[in-house]
């Protein structure tokens, strides 16, 4: 019998992982959402061949998209995935097993485990890497963030003391294709946090420039054990690194061009 839970998930040229993400869940749940934001592979064909149903609405960033798609679920109960993940046949059961159980005020959070370059990532901060993804829509929605959304309590609910629950088994999150790929993905979160930071503090500090990045390398790589996932754990800690000196850089190029529009007022 599928569970009375909707699948929500985004997705935009998604083709390569579409079908592996909603093949993992279309015999256990009863609905499968899929928001696209204009596909122009064949994300939206293969998501209907395999029984969910495509919504199209334009690009707003990552919080909004989500929120949208969980407004499009019928089932109280949501289980938000990416569509580069899968639910694995443990979560599967037990997601199945604890259903009947679920509390709808508790936030669950499941332990993500990501494949990059050839192996399974298990350190770097990379894993358990909970996610907030199973829960139910009346009680809580994806925030409005741009990047790095989370799932919230619902603004009818904000007094409710906020509880989470943890299940044991994973997703499996097929992250990059190759390195190119993290970088650039890396650089776009940079600049879209960059600008957040911004906006929030309009200032540039040269030692976060010069301190921040080495401080995020050493994090990942010695202190969150990457040294321990081989090469792979080395040029993911760089890259944070990376991410990290972008970040900053791009917060400089806002401050400098700032500043060059009050001299031009003047």
């Amino acid at each position: 019998m599928k569970l009375p839970l909707s699948v929500a998930i985004i997705s935009l040229n998604e083709q390569k992982h579409i079908g592996s993400c909603l093949s993992s869940v279309s015999d256990w749940v009863q609905e499968m959402v899929v928001v696209d934001s204009g596909s122009t592979d064949k994300t939206v064909g293969i998501a209907t061949q395999e029984g969910a149903k495509v919504y199209f609405n334009q690009w707003q960033g990552f919080g909004p998209q989500k929120r949208q798609a969980v407004l499009f679920a019928n089932h109280d109960w949501i289980l938000a995935l990416d569509a580069d993940e899968r639910v694995s046949e443990s979560l599967q059961n037990e997601i199945k097993l604890r259903f009947s159980t679920l509390d709808p005020k508790i936030l669950y959070k499941i332990p993500r485990k990501s494949y990059f370059l050839g192996r399974w990532i298990n350190h770097g901060g990379w894993y358990p890497d909970y996610q907030g993804r199973l829960f139910n829509k009346n009680y809580y929605q994806w925030d409005a963030s741009l990047v790095h959304e989370k799932v919230v309590f619902t603004e009818d609910h904000e007094e409710v003391l906020h509880t989470t629950g943890l299940f044991k088994f994973n997703l499996e999150h097929f992250v990059f294709s190759d390195l190119k790929d993290q970088i650039l993905t890396n650089i776009k979160y940079a600049q879209i946090l960059a600008e957040k930071d911004f906006n929030k503090k309009p200032k540039f500090y040269l030692v976060g420039l010069l301190v921040r990045p080495f401080g995020k390398f050493i994090e990942c790589y010695f202190i969150k054990g990457g040294f321990l996932d081989g090469l792979p754990g080395f040029l993911i800690a760089i890259n944070a690194a990376y991410s990290m000196f972008m970040r900053w850089g791009f917060r400089w190029e806002l401050a400098k061009s700032k500043s060059k529009q009050k001299v031009e007022k003047k």
